[in-house]
């Protein structure tokens, strides 16, 4: 059966730097930034920059519309970093933003992922301590790729990103308990396609 557990290593990858950056700066940039302070907001874009083209990537895999979607996000945040009010914390209402955004762009451009599925087989590889893991891996990740929306985010956001059911409800517009459902179906999914596979 296959060890359906978080994977943490994008989420430490995701966030991962040289010099980490103290969070009273980040929040006395977000303070200043929704004030009008331009430099604070461009100290918080250049903090969460990162952060926004991997996601875009991961949910896109193409680094062009990887970047199209980080312009499009970094430009569209400057209108709407006002109505940020602190009901969730800024990188789970941040995250709304880049997924919508990154729907939005796939709807506009009717593109599959294209090569999502490559680029996260070839991660796999990389992190796997084993041919045995590598290849389990492998195959869990195409068979997320190949779910349909909503599943596809809910999986990415849970597993992938490593966010609780609950930032996932909100950052998705849904409850926690349809996120956990979600979840369960797709755990059902993947035992299904894996125990045929077993079989062929």
């Amino acid at each position: 059966m296959i060890a359906f557990k978080k994977w943490t290593g994008l989420s430490k990858l995701l966030n991962s730097s040289s010099g980490e950056v103290p969070i009273d700066s980040k929040t006395r940039w977000l303070t200043q930034a929704q004030q009008g302070d331009r430099l604070a907001f461009q100290k918080l874009l250049e903090n969460h920059y990162e952060m926004i083209y991997q996601v875009a990537y991961r949910f896109t895999g193409h680094s062009e519309d990887a970047e199209d979607i980080t312009q499009e996000v970094c430009v569209g945040l400057a209108s709407k970093i006002h109505a940020y009010r602190g009901e969730a914390k800024f990188k789970t209402w941040l995250y709304t933003i880049i997924v919508n955004t990154c729907l939005d762009g796939h709807r506009k451009r009717d593109r599959q992922y294209a090569q999502l599925v490559d680029y996260l087989e070839y991660e796999a590889h990389d992190r796997a301590v084993s041919d045995d893991n590598a290849q389990q891996v492998a195959w869990l990740y195409r068979e997320l790729a190949r779910l349909k929306e909503p599943f596809k985010e809910t999986a990415f956001l849970v597993l992938a990103e490593d966010l609780s059911y609950a930032e996932v409800g909100k950052i998705l517009g849904c409850s926690e308990s349809t996120i956990s459902w979600r979840m369960h179906e797709i755990r059902h999914k993947l035992k299904a396609l894996m125990e045929s596979d077993h079989e062929g």
